[in-house]
């Protein structure tokens, strides 16, 4: 599928952002003070931008609001419902470590594990489209929750969520990888002609590309994947990794840490989108 940069920015900023908040909220980053409101400010301005972000791909973004109305069957409209929730949830907390009152630990765990919930809504976005079969995996929220844990866990010191973020990324390229064949459509299965044959474009349906053929059909060549592969791999999980256990503890050392991961981070979910081939494809020849 063709990858949009506004959707790129806001489920990685977002993710990074809810997941930040997700350690903030529950206590386990002990700053008061002013350093809580700089480190607030941070979790909250990256999930705000993302979530600000995403209206950019909406064919008309005063409309953004409806999102809201179709929460009952709509993950997208879940998304946008619990992350409003979340944001005002963590509220009273922000302000407690900001301003040195105390608040019950459990409001602040209550207030990750929505942070998270956010995450998960974002995920399933994607990961409930049958159409996508390299979505339709329980890798794809899986991966998304990592990025979020790992991503927050290392803006907050911590390392130990690098290595799982790592395999979960080599799990969800393996299986997607196969998703697709393990469906056995084909042409012949999108046309309903199989029985008489093997189907094959004779002739474009369109004489010039469509808004079907320039959203939902993006190839992108094996080699290519598979260097940013080894990119997004690199910098989203290993470089971070390194400098975390080499380097003393710093700010400088977690600045570059996860400028590194974000970096990385960016270039998985662009293949996240381009790797990714909807079944409408087979009406176009795109797996001839």
């Amino acid at each position: 599928m063709h990858p949009a940069p506004s959707v790129i920015v806001f489920t990685v900023l977002s993710g990074l952002g809810f997941g930040f908040l997700a350690f903030l909220s529950a206590g386990l980053v002990p700053v008061q003070g002013w350093g809580a409101f700089a480190l607030w400010g941070l979790g909250v301005g990256l999930a705000v931008a993302g979530l600000v972000a995403s209206t950019f791909h909406l064919g008309h973004p005063e409309r953004a609001l409806l999102a809201f109305t179709q929460w009952r069957t709509s993950w997208l409209s879940r998304e946008a419902c619990v992350a409003v929730l979340t944001l005002l949830w963590l509220v009273p907390e922000g302000l407690g470590q900001w301003l040195g009152f105390g608040w019950p630990p459990v409001w602040g765990w209550i207030g990750a594990a929505l942070c998270l919930l956010t995450v998960l809504c974002t995920a399933m976005i994607y990961a409930q489209l049958q159409t996508v079969p390299r979505w339709n995996l329980w890798t794809t929220p899986a991966t998304f929750l990592a990025f979020a844990l790992a991503g927050g866990a290392l803006m907050a010191g911590f390392w130990q969520g690098l290595p799982a973020l790592a395999a979960l990324m080599l799990v969800g390229w393996h299986l997607g990888d196969g998703a697709f064949a393990a469906r056995a459509q084909d042409m012949g299965t999108a046309t309903g002609l199989g029985p008489l044959g093997k189907v094959r474009v004779l002739e474009q349906p369109h004489s010039h590309p469509n808004y079907v053929m320039r959203e939902m059909i993006h190839l992108v060549g094996r080699k290519h994947a598979q260097k940013l592969r080894v990119i997004a791999l690199t910098l989203a999980a290993l470089v971070p990794l390194a400098l975390m256990l080499a380097l003393p503890a710093h700010p400088a050392t977690l600045a570059a840490a996860t400028l590194a991961h974000l970096a990385g981070a960016l270039a998985q979910r662009w293949l996240f989108f381009a790797e990714a081939e909807h079944v409408v494809g087979l009406y176009y020849g795109a797996r001839a």
